[in-house]
């Protein structure tokens, strides 16, 4: 089975091919420019240096979120698109499980800590158990000092959002706060691809039409509409 793995829920992008118990090949560019601008590049590519065509990939992953809404809606569309065009299934995998798989068989906690803006993370808590990168604390858009308030023990930092917020990160946790080399600070589509290998064994596939990101906030644009005055109804 060959997957086609993409995550775009953060400024650093990726795309990558996993086969089994294989990677491929994968690519990785943590820049600023947009999503729209690099990715398909960077998937036609990864297929021509593979020798693969897309018509060789069996299904394709994607990174839900939460993280950048415009970055998934644009990881969602292209996986969409593939799977349209192929008939080939698409498989969504949350963003914070895959980017703590980044660490595997880590005896600490792993918190992935994306940047959500105002003052806030996506944060989630893990632990590998038996084996198994276990949900501690599930998917939150919170503010990072009352997030760190439900950490009990070491724990490894990844992310953005780790970076930002570092001194505060270690001023609450002292030397429990321990963070990851640059090399998996960053969100891999190859971990997306793991994890999506898993769910298609188990028949796990998602319904490209009902599909959506998963954003755990409203948008700037919703936040505006709703506090827009309603007109009587007449």
């Amino acid at each position: 089975m060959k997957i086609l793995a993409l995550e775009t829920a953060t400024m650093a992008g990726s795309a990558a091919i996993v086969q089994d118990e294989e990677l491929i090949g994968e690519i990785r560019v943590n820049i600023s420019t947009a999503h729209a601008e690099r990715l398909m590049p960077s998937i036609e590519y990864l297929l021509k240096a593979s020798r693969i065509s897309i018509k060789d990939i069996d299904a394709f992953a994607v990174s839900i979120g939460p993280g950048s809404f415009t970055g998934l809606r644009i990881g969602l569309s292209t996986a969409k698109g593939f799977s349209y065009s192929t008939g080939k299934p698409i498989i969504s995998v949350p963003t914070l499980d895959a980017f703590a798989r980044t660490l595997p068989f880590c005896p600490h906690f792993i918190c992935p800590m994306l940047d959500a803006r105002k003052n806030e993370v996506y944060a989630g808590l893990y632990k590998w158990e038996i084996g198994i990168c276990t949900k501690i604390v599930p998917e939150t858009a919170i503010n990072p000092a009352d997030f760190l308030r439900q950490i009990k023990g070491p724990a490894v930092f990844i992310g953005e959002g780790a970076r930002i917020y570092k001194k505060l990160i270690k001023d609450a946790l002292g030397d429990a706060a321990l963070f990851a080399p640059v090399s998996k600070m960053i969100p891999s589509a190859s971990a997306v691809g793991e994890i999506a290998l898993e769910k298609l064994k188990n028949g796990l596939i998602a319904d490209p039409v009902s599909l959506t990101p998963f954003y755990l906030r409203k948008s700037e644009a919703e936040i505006k509409k709703d506090a827009l005055p309603h007109s009587p109804d007449i």
